[in-house]
């Protein structure tokens, strides 16, 4: 038997590498149809930079990756020089830098200063993939890690609006900020953000994470199509509502009991003391953020994911519950990029642990993933129940 050394992603379905990407291409426009619709001009700008940028520095840096042997640079501008380069440039070095583009632009707001998003363009497509060895070579997913790279170094720059209406995040402007270290706020900001609101949209928030309705139409395509893994994204979107369903309890719990025990009527006739419950609080995260844009678009990409099935239902796992504890104990109020960067490293591991074993489940791994949810869940219920104050003062 001859052994022969190829790049992911590696598919064990009837599915070619150029279909999937084509198939996520139309699964993103939904999405990115909303968005421009939705932002104007503002919008369409920011996915324009960002798709330039990367599919410029894709194409140059193959261009230094993959230069055939012994041509000289005079060479390319002449008929056969250039055939030779073209030859090592396919369809997939043209859709692939697109499609994180895409999605990078999408988990920027709309008002982004176009160097901003130049610059994370750059740099997720560098440092997330390219140096890497490009194509099928990277452990990181490049939208994110540009997304994660603006975030830290531009927060300050990112200004999330609704209709190109421009909303400081730092003033509680998101949903998920509004609530964020005292999710007994909820009540409050349901007057702002109704769950239908959440579901369709209409909401201030990153361009391609607001909208929960066209998130799942993409899904359903994708998912029907067999051009995403389900079991990734499922275990990603499960994970957290495990974790969040045991955060809202615990929240209502501990706010109805400090509400017992007010003794200003003031605060106690303030509507937002009763008009929320678990349901509410619960859909409220599930909806709000970009959960399911990552669960769908960003977890589910083959090249940076395990190839083993528990591993990659371990690997949506870890994402989960990493995104849990950054809402809910961690500083940020969204941790999606940062839990999908953290599982990418740990992606390899994965298949090394399962490395000779029987590509199937065992109930030792699923104990194991069951008694670290457990333990998460007790972190997050003692973290969020110190969090709760009355009216947002302790």
């Amino acid at each position: 038997m001859k052994l022969v050394a190829q790049s992911a992603p590696y598919i064990r379905k009837p599915v070619s590498v150029k279909r999937m990407m084509m198939d996520v291409l139309i699964a993103l426009v939904p999405v990115l149809l909303f968005a421009c619709i939705q932002n104007g001009w503002s919008g369409i700008y920011v996915i324009l930079i960002s798709v330039v940028t990367m599919l410029i520095t894709e194409l140059v840096c193959h261009l230094f990756i993959k230069w055939p042997s012994g041509m000289k640079l005079k060479e390319l501008f002449h008929k056969e020089g250039w055939s030779k380069v073209k030859k090592q440039y396919t369809i997939n070095n043209f859709t692939a830098p697109l499609i994180s583009a895409i999605i990078y632009a999408l988990l920027l707001p709309a008002n982004c200063n176009g160097y901003v998003v130049f610059i994370g363009a750059l740099f997720g497509m560098l440092i997330g993939k390219m140096i890497f060895g490009g194509l099928g070579s990277n452990i990181f997913n490049p939208a994110a890690t540009g997304r994660v790279f603006v975030g830290v170094c531009f927060g300050s720059k990112l200004i999330y609006g609704q209709g190109g209406v421009g909303i400081d995040v730092t003033a509680s402007g998101t949903p998920l900020a509004a609530i964020k270290g005292n999710l007994g706020m909820v009540g409050v900001a349901l007057e702002n953000y109704s769950l239908l609101d959440l579901f369709l949209g209409s909401i201030p928030g990153s361009m391609g994470e607001v909208s929960a309705l066209f998130i799942l139409i993409g899904a359903i395509y994708l998912f029907v199509r067999r051009s995403a893994d389900l079991r990734a994204c499922l275990s990603m979107i499960l994970s957290f509502a495990v974790i969040t369903l045991v955060a809202s309890i615990t929240t209502y719990f501990v706010w109805q009991n400090e509400i017992s025990q007010i003794r200003d009527i003031n605060l106690m006739m303030h509507p937002w003391n009763y008009h929320w419950n678990v349901f509410d609080l619960f859909m409220y995260e599930m909806l709000a953020g970009g959960l399911l844009f990552g669960a769908v678009f960003m977890i589910t990409d083959p090249v940076t994911s395990p190839t083993t099935k528990f591993g990659r239902v371990a690997f949506g796992a870890m994402a989960g519950i990493i995104t849990a504890l950054v809402r809910y104990c961690g500083a940020y109020p969204e941790g999606v990029a940062f839990s999908i960067l953290i599982a990418n490293m740990f992606a390899p591991a994965m298949d090394y642990l399962m490395r000779g074993k029987k590509n199937t489940y065992t109930w030792k791994q699923i104990l194991g993933l069951s008694l670290t949810l457990i333990v998460i869940c007790l972190i997050v219920g003692f973290s969020v129940a110190s969090q709760v104050k009355i009216g947002g003062v302790a």
